[in-house]
């Protein structure tokens, strides 16, 4: 006991930090907020949406999904702006909420991106398999297993660089996809064959809602799945140059991002492919090209889906290496997961990390019916449950703010409405959670993730209370 106290007394009288490297330019914090969004939720879950809710259910589910990472969006920019910390979000919860939740907060996101490391290495081998058929699936994903650890190890900047450009080709690639559907849908481009538009009929020729207008809420995890990603802004205030100026300016800018790249796109869908058509075999934008007869449409979206899937991989490792440097500098974790290289890279965290990734590629190859899945469920409600914590957070740091008696006026940002828009974010993110209790497909989900939340708040008090 005397040792553990010892240990213990050591990670707290480690100096505590704030933040990393300073290097995140405004174009870098833009790019990667949007960059987390867009992926694989987008390009291939999105059929499972149509199929479910229906063309305007969809569009309905879509935006709902968006108000509401906008609200939450809205709370963690007064948050982030106020305390620009690296890896912040437990840090606020532990704060604002309790020690045990922001303990719970930490490890359900760190768990959230390590899981998407393992399934994204898996996704990308088998992408690169098609072209490449004589070559292992290991082989490739071993290729950017040390592609995107590299690029993260040699400094933030690399990180955020290769972020850019890997956020650029999927916004280039969604912005055509619009315009292109867009051609179709007035006739000016054939489709299947045949020229003359297609208009809007899908919307309402099997009905308007031909699954039941349930089909809109039980869909809405998915939905939220897609959105999950934008809460990097939280993660990345502490290494930007000017969190004051930037993080605002992605903020704001987000929704009309979200309204045009998702519900744009969602909406092309939709008026193109027949719900029935719809699935998660085959993603609708690739079903969309062949349809308007575009050469190599296949190919050229397994590439916009590789380079989603390196951006959630990169993403992924640099948000779960700071959620673990950050629960080190709060004296949660060893000291040796703050240790960093000359460029201010965590690395010893990083190749935890990374080793948790590897750990979810191997249980979805050796046990893709009971660990991987149980490490799957918990992971789609995990950013969910982490943005009733960055709303509950919002609201007590907001109350704490001024019975120390300090100044509205003083906010470099303040989250409008309050306290409307944060409790609203806080009750629709809670709503989302247990409507998919109607949704046999994906019940699943609560079953594992209730209990594991449980074992890490209990697990927590238990061990703060006995050291």
């Amino acid at each position: 006991m005397e040792q553990s106290n010892q240990k213990k007394s050591e990670y707290s009288n480690e100096k505590k930090e704030k933040n990393l490297s300073r290097t995140m330019s405004d174009r870098h914090v833009l790019m990667i907020s949007l960059g987390g969004v867009i992926g694989t939720g987008l390009f291939l879950s999105s059929g499972y949406t149509i199929h479910q809710a229906g063309p305007l259910g969809t569009l309905i589910a879509y935006g709902i999904g968006a108000i509401l990472v906008y609200l939450v969006m809205l709370c963690l920019g007064e948050l982030s702006v106020a305390m620009p910390y690296t890896g912040a979000f437990h840090v606020y919860a532990k704060k604002y909420i309790g020690e045990h939740t922001g303990f719970t907060v930490a490890i359900l996101y760190w768990l959230t991106w390590t899981i998407a490391l393992g399934s994204e290495f898996t996704a990308s081998g088998l992408i690169m398999q098609q072209w490449f058929p004589h070559v292992a699936t290991w082989v490739w994903s071993l290729f950017f297993i040390v592609l995107i650890f590299s690029l993260n190890a040699l400094s933030v900047r690399w990180f955020a660089e290769a972020e850019f450009w890997f956020s650029s080709i999927k916004v280039v690639a969604i912005i055509l996809f619009i315009i292109i559907g867009g051609l179709v849908i007035l006739g000016i481009l054939p489709f299947n064959g045949v020229r003359g538009g297609i208009g809007l009929s899908h919307f309402y020729d099997h009905g308007w809602f031909p699954n039941g207008f349930s089909g809109v809420f039980t869909t809405m995890l998915t939905v939220n799945f897609a959105f999950s990603g934008t809460e990097l802004i939280g993660i990345t205030a502490g290494e930007t140059i000017n969190p004051e100026k930037t993080i605002p300016h992605a903020i704001h800018a987000s929704l009309w991002r979200l309204i045009l790249f998702f519900i744009g796109s969602m909406f092309v869908m939709s008026a193109l492919i027949s719900y029935h058509q719809a699935g998660v075999s085959q993603s609708p934008f690739v079903l969309v090209l062949n349809e308007v007869g575009i050469p190599y449409a296949g190919d050229i979206m397994n590439f916009v889906v590789l380079t989603a899937i390196m951006s959630a991989a990169n993403s992924g490792l640099y948000a779960s290496t700071r959620m673990l440097w950050s629960l080190s500098n709060e004296g949660t974790l060893p000291p040796l997961f703050k240790k960093t290289t000359q460029k201010k890279v965590p690395l010893f965290a990083m190749a935890v990390s990374m080793v948790g990734g590897l750990f979810a590629l191997f249980s979805s190859i050796y046990a893709p019916g009971s660990v991987y899945l149980a490490l799957v469920s918990i992971s789609g409600l995990a950013v969910v449950l982490v943005w009733m914590a960055i709303a509950l957070s919002e609201i007590n740091f907001r109350k704490s703010y001024l019975k120390e008696g300090k100044a509205l006026a003083d906010l470099k940002f303040k989250t409008p409405a309050y306290p409307i828009v944060p409790w609203l974010a806080f009750t629709l993110s809670g709503l989302s959670c247990l409507l998919i209790w109607f949704d046999p497909s994906q019940r699943i989900a609560l079953y594992y993730t209730i209990p594991f939340v449980l074992l890490c708040y209990v697990g927590h008090a238990w061990y703060q209370k006995r050291h």
